[in-house]
C-alpha cells in the first residue's frame, strides 16, 4: 500500500468515527455526499491511469484501486451502514457503565429535562466518548401516572425524513410492549439489547 493511500485510509477512518459521534445529523448527508464524490473521483483516476499502463501494470496500483473503490462501497452503501453498524457495537459496549449511570441519575431525578422550551430533552456535558450523537443530548420522557421513565440516547438524529435510531432505556410497561410490537414487525431494525434495553429506529 502506498504512502497516499495509507493516507486516505487513515482520513476515511476518521471521517467515519466523526459521522458516527459528532457530526451534527444536518451535516451528515452533505459530508457523505463530499466523501462518496471524492472516492468515486480518486477510482475514476486510478482507473484512467490502470488503462493507460495496461501494457506493464503495477501491483500497487491495482491494490491502490481495490482499496478506494471498497472504501467508496462502505461508505456509498445505506449512508455508512457497514461501518455505522461495527461502531454501534463497541458504542455500545465502552459506554454502557456510563448509560446505566446516567439512567440511574434520571431516575433519581438527579438529571432532569433541562432546556428552557421543555421539551424533554437534557443536554449532558461533553466528555469522550459521547454518550448520544448529534448534541450529546438525551431525551426523557416520564408516564407520572405510572411513575416510570423513558430514556433514548441518539445513536443517529437521522435528516429530512430519514428515521433516527436509540439505545434507549425504559421500564414503562406500555413502552415495552410498543417497542416488542416493533422488534417483531421490523427485527432488521430493532431489538432488545438486555433487560429494559433497547435499540429502536423510529420516525418522528
Amino acid at each position: 500500500m502506498t504512502k497516499k493511500i495509507a493516507i486516505l485510509v487513515m482520513i476515511w477512518l476518521v471521517f467515519t468515527l466523526a459521522d458516527y459521534f459528532y457530526l451534527p445529523y444536518f451535516v451528515q448527508p452533505f459530508s457523505w455526499l463530499l466523501v462518496c464524490v471524492t472516492l468515486l473521483i480518486l477510482a475514476v483516476r486510478q482507473v484512467i491511469k490502470l488503462i493507460k499502463e495496461k501494457k506493464n501494470i503495477k501491483t500497487y496500483r491495482i491494490i491502490n484501486l481495490s482499496v478506494t473503490l471498497i472504501l467508496f462501497v462502505l461508505t456509498f452503501y445505506n449512508f455508512n451502514k457497514i461501518p455505522n453498524s461495527i461502531i454501534e457495537k463497541i458504542d455500545w459496549s465502552i459506554s454502557y457503565n456510563k448509560r446505566n449511570q446516567i439512567v440511574k441519575n434520571v431516575l433519581t431525578e438527579t438529571l432532569k429535562p433541562n432546556t428552557k422550551i421543555n421539551n424533554g430533552i437534557c443536554k449532558l456535558s461533553f466528555e469522550f466518548p459521547i454518550i448520544s450523537n448529534g448534541g450529546n443530548d438525551i431525551w426523557i420522557y416520564q408516564n407520572k401516572k405510572e411513575g416510570t421513565k423513558t430514556i433514548k440516547f441518539w445513536i443517529s438524529r437521522g435528516f429530512f425524513e430519514s428515521p433516527q435510531t436509540y439505545f434507549i432505556f425504559t421500564n414503562d410497561n406500555e413502552t415495552k410492549k410498543q417497542y416488542e410490537e416493533q422488534i417483531k414487525a421490523k427485527p432488521e431494525y430493532n431489538w432488545k439489547l438486555e433487560k429494559n434495553w433497547y435499540r429502536i429506529m423510529e420516525r418522528d
